[in-house]
């Protein structure tokens, strides 16, 4: 395999179309201000490298990047890529992933707003985000410790397993589909609004207004807190151990709590469908 070593590149299309090469410790920068520096390339690998231009990946397909950080100043670094994996990286700058596939991401950090929109197949582990509107539109996820903050997370989403993570985030999952999570906490407002198939194990919920408008919803062994007006229109299935503040309007299926601090059914909402609601402690 070729090697470019030790390089400052500020060109525009600095390494365009390179194959079956090793990119290692080189900068991306410089007066020049060349975008698209690895735009076309395949089976590369790129490491202990600092991109501080913008769009330097492009339609990638096969290779690695190890250990490379991406400043605020690289926008839109990994779009339209494939078969890669990331390890070890840093990736800041506005919308750092897009519209890619198979793609794997283990032990990196993330600063970027939008950032995975459009993604099939992307699995995720040990990363920390930082993101106002994470992975929209993403089919066929994988996750593992994921410590995600964010705000409108997992919109329209589909197919997606996420274990032991920590989501500190708002209204995430609205109009999501085929979702389970597993061993993990789920904070934020207005959770799961209109989500369809999701599913909740051995989980932890906080915030107003969860899981409203949702169909096919299942919660085994999870714990709400701060939990007020829950399950509003929602066909659901739960099992909560501790109290919920309070339920509002169930569209139908089976409630199981504690305590529940108050009930709420209107007359005009609950008569087509009834939601058995029980209070193991009332």
């Amino acid at each position: 395999m070729k090697v470019y070593e030790n390089l400052t590149l500020d060109e525009e299309r600095a390494l365009y179309g390179i194959h079956d090469a090793t990119v290692r410790a080189c900068r991306f920068e410089g007066p020049a201000d060349g975008e698209s520096a690895l735009k076309e390339c395949g089976n590369i690998q790129v490491e202990n490298c600092d991109f501080l231009l913008r769009y330097p990946l492009w339609h990638v397909s096969g290779g690695s990047m190890t250990d490379c950080r991406m400043e605020e100043t690289c926008r839109a670094a990994l779009w339209y890529d494939r078969d890669m994996t990331l390890s070890g990286c840093i990736l800041n700058g506005i919308k750092a992933l897009r519209e890619c596939d198979h793609m794997v991401l283990q032990n990196c950090q993330a600063q970027s707003s939008e950032f995975g929109w459009f993604c099939r197949d992307l699995t995720l582990r040990d990363v920390e985000l930082i993101s106002e509107y994470p992975f929209l539109q993403c089919h066929g996820m994988e996750i593992g410790r994921l410590h995600m903050k964010g705000k409108y997370s997992f919109q329209y989403v589909k197919d997606v397993i996420i274990r032991d993570s920590i989501l500190d985030t708002k209204d995430a999952f609205w109009h999501s589909e085929n979702v389970t999570v597993i061993d993990s906490v789920v904070k934020g407002e207005y959770l799961a609004w209109y989500s369809k198939n999701l599913k909740l194990i051995r989980c932890k919920v906080i915030g107003t207004q969860p899981l409203c408008y949702a169909k096919s919803l299942v919660m085994e062994d999870c714990e709400m807190v701060d939990c007020d007006l829950s399950f509003e229109n929602s066909e659901v299935t739960a099992d909560i151990h501790g109290d919920i503040l309070s339920v509002k309007n169930p569209a139908g299926g089976r409630i199981t709590a504690d305590h529940i601090g108050e009930i709420i059914l209107d007359e005009h909402c609950c008569q087509e469908h009834p939601c058995s609601i029980t209070q193991r402690n009332p």
